[in-house]
């Protein structure tokens, strides 16, 4: 998990800014409205509408916006007409990539998403090139300020999850995405209010960048693909060991 957890870091630390100048709500009302298109308006009956909205609340997106992607997605305003398509690709180092994408307009996504990765000397592939190194899964973060670990692990354990993890200052519970609402409820009816919760896809085994140009180069091309307007997410197998990191970050 290592790659996930890299990206996913930095990634949240992303997503106060994006957050500030409105660019995350325009992704997550995507979402929402795709999640609508697909399964209906009402978030009880539509798990997929459910987890979007729970990750709007949690940046702060206002009920009314809200309310309008909903009614994008069933039709009743205009805008609901987005597609789903998954990009996979390499990065430097032969480090492997996925985008999820949400697009009114292939056409001009598809040029622009193999761009970002040339610039940032890598590769968009095929469907399927690197989608067998990653599987899909449910990830809730909780403050590790909240509980303690033997307290964490009984509840989402006997929830249904597969394993929790110390990441930086949460813990960070991994299930599969069919039980997540399971461990949500559980540590809530415990007194414990998860910090997020998402859907994401995590590698199954990861490429160590030891070089400090090529480990650039991966975070700069993750960091292009996140602030593109259609990309809704991306996932990537790299592990930057700690020497590394630390050549990174040095001012």
């Amino acid at each position: 998990m290592a790659g996930h957890s890299h990206w996913a870091n930095i990634a949240r630390k992303k997503a106060v800014v994006d957050a500030k100048r409105g660019k995350l709500w325009s992704k997550l009302a995507k979402a929402i409205i795709v999640a609508a298109k697909h399964g209906g308006g009402d978030p009880d009956a539509n798990l997929r509408l459910r987890y979007a909205i729970d990750a709007a609340k949690a940046v702060s997106m206002p009920k009314d916006n809200i309310q309008r992607a909903i009614k994008a997605g069933t039709g009743e305003l205009k805008g609901g007409n987005l597609e789903e398509s998954l990009y996979e690709g390499y990065a430097a180092g032969g480090v492997a990539v996925m985008c999820e994408i949400l697009t009114d307009n292939k056409n001009r996504t598809a040029p622009e998403i193999r761009k970002i990765f040339e610039i940032c000397d890598g590769k968009l592939g095929g469907t399927g090139c690197v989608a067998y190194l990653f599987e899909r899964k449910g990830v809730i973060r909780l403050p590790q300020a909240a509980c303690d670990e033997d307290r964490i692990m009984e509840l989402a354990l006997e929830a249904g999850a597969e394993d929790v993890r110390a990441s930086d200052e949460s813990w960070e519970i991994t299930c599969d995405p069919s039980v997540m609402t399971d461990v949500i409820e559980a540590l809530k009816a415990a007194g414990l209010e998860p910090e997020s919760n998402e859907v994401t896809r995590i590698p199954t085994n990861t490429v160590d960048v030891e070089d400090v140009e090529t480990a650039r180069k991966v975070l700069h091309l993750m960091e292009r693909l996140d602030d593109h307007d259609d990309v809704q997410s991306v996932a990537a197998n790299f592990n930057i060991p700690d020497a590394a990191l630390a050549e990174l970050s040095a001012p």
